[in-house]
């Protein structure tokens, strides 16, 4: 279900200016957006000099309208240049922010290689473990050293003694990486 039949629409934005919104309507596929797909549509513009970023998204129409969007490729005939937007994001109100439409920059692969997609595993993994954090809910940390659990309480206290028979304590490791 990570595809959309809703209608998707782009703007090109590059340093002469910017295409305004088109909507992508032929693909080279019989059926487009579909999950796990790569779709290839030709867009007729200006040229737009050296491209910065794209907003992309959909009109939340249609059943099954939410769509998982990888990645956006566009291939430069003038100057023969591949520009890349990451996303690897829901477009979709009942998913993720809740966003049907997203402002995608440029990934510029000569500085910090890699950069964009550590920080989209961030993202990624930060989605997977919010749920820790929402309202009521009490973190227990073990702690070595005292060999007790360190309690962050929804109400923002926090035990760092622990009872060390707390019953509901689970022991395990964690790492945090900055």
């Amino acid at each position: 279900n990570a595809g959309t039949e809703a209608d998707v629409s782009i703007s090109v934005y590059g340093e002469r200016g910017d295409t305004g919104s088109r909507q992508l309507l032929r693909s080279q596929k019989s059926k487009k957006f579909l999950k796990g797909q790569t779709d290839i549509f030709a867009v007729e513009a200006v040229h737009l000099g050296c491209l910065y970023k794209i907003v992309i998204g959909h009109n939340g129409l249609g059943s099954g309208n939410g769509w998982f969007l990888d990645k956006v490729v566009i291939k430069d005939p003038v100057t023969d240049l591949d520009y890349t937007f990451l996303c690897h994001r829901w477009l979709d109100q009942g998913q993720d922010d809740g966003k049907i439409a997203r402002e995608l920059p440029v990934t510029d692969a000569s500085t910090f290689p890699g950069r964009q997609e550590l920080e989209l595993k961030r993202e990624k993994t930060w989605a997977a473990e919010k749920w820790k954090f929402q309202k009521g809910i009490t973190l227990q940390f073990y702690n070595r050293l005292t060999h007790g659990f360190i309690c962050l309480y929804p109400d923002g206290r926090v035990d760092a003694l622990g009872d060390k028979k707390n019953k509901y304590g689970k022991v395990f490791s964690m790492w945090m990486y900055a």
